[in-house]
Formats: C-alpha cells, sequence, structure tokens
C-alpha cells in the first residue's frame, strides 16, 4: 500500500504540506552480514525496507506489517538499532507531498518465507556489503541510518543534538481576540 488511509485523509487537509510522520525502518542482514536493501519503485534508488506506523498501531507491528506487504516476508524485530529525525529525514515524492519521518530502526531476522518485491512500492532486492553500496544510488537517509547503525553492536544510535539547539520553528498562528 502507497500511502495508507489515514495519510490520504490528512492529506485533503494539508496538501503537499509537510507532514511529521512516524516510520519504522528494518536492517535485516544475510548469513554473510550483508545487509538487505530494496528498489523503490518510484525513485529509482536503493533504500532500507520500512513505511509509517499507523494510528494505534506499535512501531514492531509496522515494521512487520511493511515487511509482509513490501516483500512477502514474517519478520522478528530483534533490537532498536537506533531512532533517527531531522533534516536528513525530510523526503519530498514525485506527486509533491512532502514529509519528514521520524524512524525506530530495527534489527530483525526473517523468520518464514523468501523475499519477492510486491512490484507497487519495491522494484526488487538484494542483499548488499558496504563496497557494493558504494556503487549503488543508494537513497540519502539509507546513508545516513547505515552509517550510524551495526546490526552487531548493542545499544540504540541517534544522531546528536545539534550545537544551535533546536531547530528554527516556526511561530504558531495565534488568534485575534475578536475571532473568538
Amino acid at each position: 500500500m502507497a500511502i495508507s488511509a489515514y495519510l490520504r485523509r490528512l492529506r485533503q487537509y494539508v496538501g503537499h504540506d509537510l507532514l511529521l510522520i512516524p516510520a519504522v525502518t528494518a536492517v535485516v542482514t544475510d548469513g554473510e552480514g550483508r545487509i538487505l536493501l530494496v528498489e523503490d519503485v518510484d525513485s529509482g534508488r536503493w533504500i532500507l525496507p520500512g513505511g509509517a506506523v499507523d494510528p494505534g498501531e506499535r512501531p514492531a507491528d509496522a515494521l512487520v506489517r511493511e515487511m509482509r506487504e513490501e516483500l512477502g516476508v514474517e519478520v522478528e524485530p530483534t533490537a532498536v538499532l537506533g531512532v533517527f529525525g531531522g533534516p536528513e529525514c525530510v523526503t519530498e515524492y514525485r506527486n509533491g507531498d512532502r514529509v519528514e519521518y521520524v524512524t525506530t530502526v530495527f534489527a530483525c531476522r526473517i523468520v518464514a518465507g523468501e523475499p519477492v518485491p510486491d512490484g507497487e512500492e519495491v522494484a526488487r532486492f538484494r542483499f548488499t556489503s558496504s563496497e557494493e553500496r558504494d556503487g549503488m544510488r543508494v537513497a540519502p537517509l539509507t546513508r545516513h541510518i547505515l552509517a550510524r547503525t551495526d546490526p552487531d553492536a548493542p545499544g540504540a544510535r541517534f544522531d546528536p543534538p545539534s550545537p544551535s539547539g533546536a531547530a528554527d520553528v516556526p511561530e504558531p498562528v495565534r488568534e485575534s481576540p475578536g475571532k473568538r
């Protein structure tokens, strides 16, 4: 499913404006330590599999659902590798929709099935070494996550606070006293 019913309803109100979206990302390794990447149908870039968390859904459940939808496999999340958000996580889709993901990155293992691309979101998949990824069209967010996580190291990673502190957030629109 390319966009959930929840996001479709939100888009009716905000159009293409930036939305902050909770998301999940899977880091799956094979027996040789290579990492599973999928080729995104829309962009042609290689990315880590995952997607948005729906309202009322636990992040681990969202990860299991996304892997089932995109690759037809059942996975078991085994650890949280990190949580990432910020300017590196802003994406603009072909239709002009803008999102900023705050993504929980999970290590996980395939417990049932063989990966098969869904053809709707995922064109192909492959397990890749870091050397192979150097020559591939890997999405910037995927490179950002992979540079900061290690499926074999304990503990979750995150980007440290920026030197300037909090991001610039626009002032909220204030109602004038006469409009109540």
